[in-house]
């Protein structure tokens, strides 16, 4: 196979008003092969979105070289179509017109870009929906025209940017099948697809090879063939076993090693940056909820990750962020595909409501950076009063401001579970409870 896309040591940084700029990416290298459905595959603050930017020529990395078909790039490339999460449609236009917009953007003669509008609706099924507005449509078929969009332009390569993250089992299922079959039909004007994904299932069933990516920074640390020819069937034994094989691939430990051993700089780095942990969507009350199912019988504090999912009706790639979660906080390990209650973890489980506020309390500001830092600022002042706002902004020195707005709910959420302070969503503050 030829290399369509390559990248050679790219390194991509987030640039900051003050202290050392964040890196994002780190030393990526890799080719994107003709003929092929590449996975890269990496939990939040991998980089995954800052690389199909670098990919497309969008933005251009701050080292490192991108090369298509073999010459270098300094811009945008036409052969290259992006999917994002959203669908990102204008409202005010019917979906052929949303369809047409990229053709319309390269002033393709009208008669040819109406010829190639029908083609790319009749491929992703839309036929009937023309002249239908987005408000008129569901959330599957939105994304459909995204992919009509995107398909319309008639690119070799179409990077994907958590394309299905968005839609209900279903609806994702459908779509997903329905671009593998015509891939495999080779009714798509495709030379390579990219999927950028955090699900490792998805990543299997879609992809031919597979990246897994570290993070803060991105870097590629395995890379996987996947064996099994397309339809493939996710309840298959073999398929389980290879998916099992990368969970534990992705929750092996890392080896301890001492900023000693590190080096001044990136200790003092690591001592600047203390709100740069990136953290899921979840209520506290589900993590609590897995720990029960941890600690009680006949778990027992231990589990393999594929089958607590099934026992607990989740698939894998949503169990693992809270898996990550409990990790976090000191309360789980994870380790070669399993969840392992800490003994702070199975306390926890063991205490009555008083007792777990207060373990909960200690882990959150033991181990949550942001959280000791609201903490520590509501202490000191007299007023026991700081906007939030103060606090976003922090965020968004060293995280998009998406993930900011993410961590920053998820944090208040955490914190009030253990009374560690108040939020006022009208004027935007934190508060102290005046009997503390």
């Amino acid at each position: 196979m030829n290399a369509l896309l390559s990248l050679h040591d790219c390194r991509q940084t987030y640039l900051k008003e003050s202290s050392v700029d964040l890196v994002v990416l780190d030393q990526v290298s890799f080719d994107v092969q003709e003929g092929e459905i590449l996975g890269l595959l990496g939990r939040s603050g991998s980089g995954k979105s800052s690389l199909l930017r670098i990919m497309s020529g969008l933005t251009q990395p701050v080292s490192g070289s991108v090369l298509w078909e073999g010459q270098k790039t300094s811009g945008a490339l036409d052969d290259v179509a992006t999917v994002f999460q959203s669908g990102a449609l204008f409202p005010w236009l019917t979906l052929r017109q949303n369809v047409a917009l990229g053709l319309e953007a390269r002033r393709v003669p009208r008669a040819q870009r109406e010829e190639m509008v029908d083609d790319a609706i009749e491929i992703v099924g839309l036929g009937g929906y023309e002249n239908a507005y987005p408000k008129e449509l569901s959330e599957a078929l939105e994304q459909r025209v995204a992919f009509a969009r995107a398909l319309a332009l008639q690119p070799s390569l179409l990077l994907m940017d958590e394309p299905f993250s968005a839609l209900d089992l279903l609806s994702a299922e459908n779509l997903r099948t329905d671009l593998i079959e015509l891939w495999a039909e080779r009714r798509l004007t495709l030379k390579a697809m990219v999927l950028a994904t955090h699900g490792i299932e998805e990543a299997v069933l879609m992809c031919d090879r597979i990246l897994i990516f570290s993070s803060s920074p991105g870097r590629v640390t395995h890379e996987i063939s996947v064996p099994f020819q397309h339809p493939r069937n996710r309840e298959d034994a073999d398929f389980r076993r290879f998916v099992d094989q990368i969970y534990a691939l992705m929750t092996r430990r890392a080896p301890i090693v001492s900023e000693a051993e590190l080096g001044p700089s990136v200790a003092a780095l690591n001592g600047n940056a203390p709100l740069s942990v990136v953290l899921p969507d979840l209520p506290v009350e589900v993590l609590v909820g897995l720990m029960e199912v941890l600690g009680s019988e006949p778990l027992s504090g231990r589990a393999d990750l594929p089958e607590l999912a099934q026992r607990l009706q989740m698939t894998l790639d949503n169990l693992l962020p809270l898996g990550e979660s409990l990790e976090l906080l000191q309360f789980a390990e994870l380790e070669d595909g399993d969840i392992l209650l800490t003994a702070d973890g199975m306390e926890f489980v063991a205490g009555d409501a008083d007792a777990r506020r207060d373990i909960m309390r200690t882990a959150l500001l033991h181990y949550i950076p942001l959280l000791r830092s609201i903490r520590g600022v509501l202490d000191e002042r007299s007023s026991h009063l700081v906007d939030a706002s103060r606090f976003r902004r922090e965020l968004e020195e060293s995280m998009s401001p998406d993930y900011a707005r993410q961590t920053l709910t998820t944090a208040i959420g955490w914190a009030r579970y253990a009374e560690l302070f108040d939020y006022d969503e009208e004027s935007d503050r934190f508060s102290l409870d005046d009997e503390e």
